[in-house]
């Protein structure tokens, strides 16, 4: 085997290094030599057969399987553009395929969740049939590192995880492709909806900087959902397949993340604002909250009782829902038609929901989400407290920057929608003061209209339900700059709207449209090429020394069953690569790990050093992993450590942090077992009787 040492590759000269590699296992089949970079490999497609019988089963004319078939490849060319660009983003920012199996754990962040059974499916079939999984390389790291060992390949955990998520987001482009041509009438529609996500990619998704996070997992099946809510809504008779499929979608997006409830909650929220104006049926409407009341139980059991979900704002929002809808009689009986009633519906909603939400919170005695509730008041009001402050002090939970909606209005997205948005408003203040002159009856809250009639409704409607929705993921961005990740992929959505006919009939004949379409999309692609460009460019390798020493010395130095505690995106590597346990980790939802995370964090506060050793004694805590930058970091005014402490500790303000006092010297409470320029890990004493 012989050692490489690395070299600067013709890439960026100043900004990346390559590993070179050489053989380390050689496969059956595989060349020994040693392979210059990375080489895609090409293969043949079969010729489909037998199309002109799909075709007559599905009772399309050539004309239609022509457009269907041309559809479906823009739709998975869209989806293998969208892997490919991911897996080399990712490689150019991570140079991923030249690291250690350690760092790529390392690489990971804070929210992994592994595949396992998945790749022990895979590795299982194909070891079954002798095919190999990986190949494996000796990578010289240089600069006097030993060298490690790589290997490339699904057989690989790490690169069986990644290629996992890549692949799952390449559906969803293709998803997001066939949902604009849909939506809008047009196929040139799904390549608008592309283009937009594409010239847009740095405000769409993170995915390729952090493909661990748990919305990788969850928002293509957002996707998905609502897709066929789409579909749904156009529909006037209800298919049962297509609700079933409507409630697995739901089901997909909720169990990988809780944060899909709030979403959820906006997508009721629009549907039933379209309900109250008359664009969605009743019975329509009681099936869709049905199916998502199911849907919420089954979650709720597959995640092991989770009260959060029970006692979520989206739980007592479906209810008191549906039970609105029920009394609808009541409610035309009581409330005059027409705005009385649109008010009256809304302020019953909102408040049996309040009301529903905090009542079985207190029957049931969970605060999973008082977090959230906190955040949100300190959007609003001069509130904080330590668990709202580690979430705003992070620039992703922040209020929406300028730069955001300048880059929208560069790529012309942000213009294409007011566009769209307002053309749909318009339509629909019209309905609203027609209703309001028919004395506010009108036929479009009824289940018994002509077919005709209701066709029109029902475009309408979807419309109306996407702009609601549009609105509703723009609030949210806006108080919480993360979840821009839901408002510019539906800002593409609704762009795909220029090429609606329904919309923008009013430019004139089909190929006049199409050719203003096109010339919209040559402008927007200036300044989304240069946005593409700039993703290209980014090459950089990871590496991590301090860390790797730190989990290199609890592998060999401490015990299997010795518990850790620090800062919660190290301890998520520690439990990662080395197994120990640990007392808190990212999964901040839980009220209980919120509650042992701010007894571990009080070593950055200005306590004294024995009240935080209790504290980590009673937690039974080993090893404390001490990190200055944690003590010294500090976002904007008020948000260091110490700072975020002195809301909560305020008799001891203007006093030294009990982590300066440490770095400088662990004793007499703790013993310094391991240094070096990021980490300190202290041992913490045993717990004695009087604590226990």
């Amino acid at each position: 085997m012989v050692a490489k040492n690395r070299k600067q590759t013709g890439k960026s000269p100043a900004t990346q290094t390559d590993r070179d590699r050489s053989p380390l296992v050689s496969l059956p089949g595989k060349s020994n030599v040693r392979r210059p970079g990375r080489e895609g490999k090409a293969f043949n497609s079969p010729h489909p057969n037998g199309l002109s019988g799909i075709r007559h089963k599905l009772g399309l004319t050539p004309s239609a399987a022509l457009k269907l078939g041309t559809a479906l490849f823009l739709a998975a060319l869209a989806g293998y553009l969208h892997w490919y660009h991911l897996s080399q983003l990712f490689e150019n920012d991570r140079h991923f395929s030249h690291l250690s199996n350690l760092e790529k754990e390392m690489a990971f962040r804070t929210e992994m969740v592994v595949l396992a059974s998945w790749y022990r499916m895979y590795t299982g079939v194909m070891g079954y049939f002798g095919i190999p999984t990986k190949m494996c390389w000796s990578i010289n790291r240089g600069e006097g590192l030993t060298p490690v060992d790589s290997c490339e390949g699904m057989g690989d955990p790490a690169y069986f995880y990644v290629a996992c998520v890549f692949l799952l987001n390449g559906l969803m482009m293709s998803l997001f492709c066939g949902y604009g041509a849909y939506l809008s009438g047009s196929r040139l529609g799904g390549i608008i909806t592309t283009l937009c996500f594409f010239f847009n990619h740095g405000e769409s998704t993170r995915v390729m900087w952090t493909p661990p996070l748990r919305e990788s997992f969850a928002y293509p099946f957002l996707v998905l959902q609502m897709l066929l809510l789409t579909y749904i809504l156009r529909t006037r008779n209800l298919s049962r397949t297509a609700m079933v499929a409507l409630g697995i979608s739901n089901l997909c997006f909720m169990l990988p993340w809780q944060f899909a409830q709030f979403v959820l909650l906006t997508q009721v929220a629009s549907l039933f604002a379209s309900y109250i104006l008359g664009y969605l049926a009743a019975a329509k409407m009681q099936s869709i909250l049905v199916t998502h009341m199911i849907t919420l139980g089954v979650c709720f059991i597959l995640m092991f009782g989770n009260s959060m979900l029970l006692t979520s704002f989206y739980a007592s929002s479906l209810v008191s829902i549906w039970v609105i809808i029920a009394l609808r009689d009541r409610f035309a009986q009581v409330f005059k038609p027409g705005i009385v009633i649109w008010v009256m519906q809304g302020l019953a909603w909102v408040g049996s929901t309040v009301l529903l939400k905090f009542l079985l919170s207190t029957i049931l005695g969970a605060s999973d989400d008082a977090h959230i509730s906190g955040l949100i008041k300190s959007k609003f009001t001069s509130y904080n407290d330590f668990h709202t402050l580690m979430y705003t002090c992070a620039a992703e939970f922040d209020f929406m920057e300028l730069e955001t909606p300048l880059r929208y209005l560069k790529t012309l997205l942000l213009p294409i929608n007011v566009l769209v948005v307002a053309l749909i408003a318009g339509r629909t203040v019209q309905d609203i003061v027609r209703t309001l002159r028919h004395g506010g009856s009108t036929s479009v809250k009824t289940d018994d209209v002509d077919e005709a009639a209701g066709s029109e409704i029902a475009a309408k409607g979807e419309l109306v339900y996407h702009s609601l929705q549009l609105v509703a993921f723009a609030v949210l961005a806006i108080l919480i700059m993360r979840l821009k990740l839901f408002l510019t992929p539906h800002m593409c959505i609704m762009a795909s709207l220029i090429c609606s006919r329904q919309l923008f009939s009013w430019i004139g004949e089909k190929f006049k449209h199409q050719v203003t379409v096109v010339v919209i999309m040559a402008i927007m692609a200036v300044q989304g090429v240069a946005n593409l460009q700039a993703q290209w460019a980014i090459i950089g390798e990871f590496s991590n020394l301090p860390q790797e020493e730190l989990l290199d010395w609890i592998q060999d130095n401490t015990r299997p069953n010795a518990v850790f505690a620090g800062a919660m995106p190290t301890m998520a590597s520690v439990k990662l690569s080395t197994g120990r346990p640990i007392v808190n980790h990212p999964h901040y939802e839980d009220a209980g790990l919120r509650d042992r995370t701010k007894l571990v964090y009080s070593m950055y506060s200005r306590m004294s050093g024995e009240t935080v050793k209790k504290n980590l004694m009673k937690l039974g805590v080993d090893f404390f992993v001490l990190e200055d930058s944690w003590c010294t970091r500090r976002t904007r005014p008020g948000c260091s450590m110490p700072e975020i402490w002195d809301i909560e500790d305020p008799q001891n303000v203007g006093k030294i942090p009990l982590c300066t006092h440490m770095s400088r010297n662990s004793r007499p409470h703790f013993t310094t077992v391991f240094s070096n320029d990021i980490y300190k890990v202290l041992k913490v004493p045993k717990v004695t009787k009087d604590l226990r």
